[in-house]
């Protein structure tokens, strides 16, 4: 009787996702506050768990992707950043070289096998190193950031580089929180075929809860104008993340799966959790290199 029940099943996948969503969030708060080796190894299973999801998603199409050589090229990229991060030299000419050559591997042995590699099958592994490797590498880089002139306002609790990463995970929930909220309230426009669910009035919300959150993560942080720049930051996380959504979902589509995975009760996939917050660091990474002067000097 009680499986009938829409309005029951309804809460019952409510309670399942809020339940993984926690877990989840605790998970990447505790490895973000831990820093150091344990990000890498978190962002090193996450990465792991994802790309065989990807390839999943690419073997659906009939691609043939070099699994096992990008598997351990992305960990290689994961481990080479990190290291470079604590040790100068060679270690951050090797973190600078990890990419171009896994790249040569990965079409070295498309070239070996049996049933010769195609231009699908390079471009979906070399896509996998970059969307599940060299991207996600950036949290390790946002994190290592020392300077205190990035968060003079918290230099005397936590390093520039926990202030910024922890800002932009909170950006990240707020954008994914507003969408939500707003779109269930409000949303009657759809956003864009690729994912029908999704409407403009939930991206502005997401947009919206971003841009205070950004503003409140500046302040605290000590940025100039009163924090005003980060309500632009909040605007390039809400619009980088809904890009990375929306990307994800257009591979979805394509592979014809509904989600990615059915690792994590109520959310689908890893990458169905995780797709928000692939290409934020490696832009919000180049965009502080960039403006590091101007707010060095607020």
């Amino acid at each position: 009787m009680s499986s009938s029940n829409p309005s029951l099943r309804a809460a019952n996948s409510l309670r399942k996702r809020l339940r993984s969503g926690i877990a989840i969030g605790g998970f990447g708060a505790v490895v973000v506050l831990l820093g150091g080796w344990w990000l890498t190894l978190g962002v090193g299973v996450i990465v792991h768990l994802g790309l065989l999801e990807f390839f999943r998603m690419a073997q659906f199409k009939g691609i043939r992707p070099a699994t096992k050589t990008t598997l351990v090229a992305c960990q290689l990229l994961l481990l080479t950043t990190q290291w470079a991060a604590v040790q100068s030299g060679w270690p951050e000419a090797l973190s600078g070289a990890v990419l171009p050559l896994a790249g040569a591997a990965i079409c070295a042995w498309l070239l070996l096998q049996p049933l010769t590699g195609s231009i699908a099958d390079i471009a979906a592994s070399i896509f996998g190193l970059f969307y599940l490797g060299f991207l996600p590498s950036h949290w390790l880089a946002l994190r290592n950031l020392s300077d205190p002139a990035l968060a003079p306002g918290t230099a005397w609790l936590c390093s520039s580089g926990l202030a910024i990463t922890l800002s932009a995970c909170l950006m990240i929930v707020a954008s994914d929180i507003g969408s939500w909220a707003f779109g269930k309230r409000y949303g009657r426009t759809p956003l864009s075929p690729i994912s029908p669910s999704k409407t403009v009035e939930g991206a502005l919300g997401g947009f919206g809860c971003a841009m205070a959150v950004g503003l409140l993560c500046a302040r605290v942080m000590g940025w100039p104008l009163g924090g005003l720049p980060g309500v632009a930051v909040g605007a390039l996380v809400a619009l980088i993340a809904l890009v990375g959504d929306l990307t994800e979902s257009m591979m979805k589509r394509d592979a014809g799966l509904k989600d990615s995975g059915d690792v994590l009760p109520g959310h689908g996939g890893i990458l169905d959790r995780i797709d928000s917050y692939l290409f934020t660091p490696a832009v919000l990474y180049a965009l502080l290199t960039l403006a590091k002067p101007l707010i060095s000097t607020g």
